[in-house]
């Protein structure tokens, strides 16, 4: 019993300590805004690497995430027996609201925020973080400043991009899977389409983006133990992210419904 107690302990103190780390971070990320006019290149730089680079990826997972949203609802449309013509605002709503915003943040998350953690691990194990403050470079506003800048911006016009191809693949699986005219889907999608409901959309992922730039570099400053190290940091990262962005996006549905 003494040992369950005392191993229980050192994982709530492990767990308090990355909180309490993660702040930390999150402050030094604050206050090396001021130095952002001095790292345009950095940021361009992190801007294609993250979010151009991820474009292929969102098309593919959008692409079905549309197709997918559409069989299924049409399915249930016969089954209780509603109109096909209310597929384009179930699809609408669905795609724009949850779909598009939670799957690239979770898509992104393991591509983006593991590439972030096993880069900036690698650095860390290798001592090339260290030799930059020996150098007298701000490690923060050189390797995290820029990254977290990058996924702010790029994750939510990833998302509005991805809400574009996700309506496309459900206007095409409604025409010829389902049978229902185009015009009748894009009537249904425009009937119920509200800016507010993109705006929230997007305001999600914007959170989700701080998400994924915040602990996959948090876990990649803190990796150690070298290639098996930075392996474990980087699956930690991920699985974090993931927890996180869901645990946020119910918390922004309940404070949103309830507005």
């Amino acid at each position: 019993m003494e040992l369950g107690f005392y191993a229980l302990g050192r994982h709530g103190i492990r767990i308090i300590t990355k909180v309490g780390g993660i702040f930390v971070l999150w402050g030094r990320f604050i206050a090396s805004l001021r130095h952002i006019h001095h790292s345009p290149g950095l940021i361009s730089e992190q801007l294609y690497v993250l979010g151009v680079k991820s474009l292929p990826l969102i098309i593919i997972i959008s692409i079905f995430v549309g197709a997918v949203s559409a069989w299924q609802a049409a399915y249930q449309f016969k089954f209780i027996g509603a109109p096909l013509r209310y597929l384009g605002q179930a699809v609408g709503k669905a795609v724009v609201m949850e779909l598009a915003p939670v799957l690239s943040a979770l898509v992104i998350a393991g591509r983006v925020g593991a590439g972030i953690t096993a880069e900036l691990g690698s650095m860390k194990v290798t001592e090339q973080i260290d030799a930059l403050e020996s150098m007298g470079i701000n490690p923060v506003r050189y390797l995290v400043m820029p990254r977290m800048i990058a996924c702010l911006f790029m994750v939510p016009l990833l998302v509005l991009f991805a809400n574009f191809i996700a309506i496309v693949g459900g206007l095409v699986v409604s025409v010829i899977g389902v049978e229902v005219s185009s015009e009748t889907f894009l009537f249904g999608f425009r009937d119920s389409f509200k800016l507010a409901d993109l705006i929230n959309g997007l305001v999600k992922a914007g959170m989700f983006g701080f998400i994924i730039g915040l602990i996959g570099c948090y876990e990649g400053f803190n990796a150690e133990g070298g290639a098996q190290g930075v392996g474990r940091a980087t699956t930690t990262s991920v699985v974090i992210s993931s927890v996180l962005i869901l645990v946020f996006n119910f918390i922004f549905a309940v404070i949103l419904f309830r507005m």
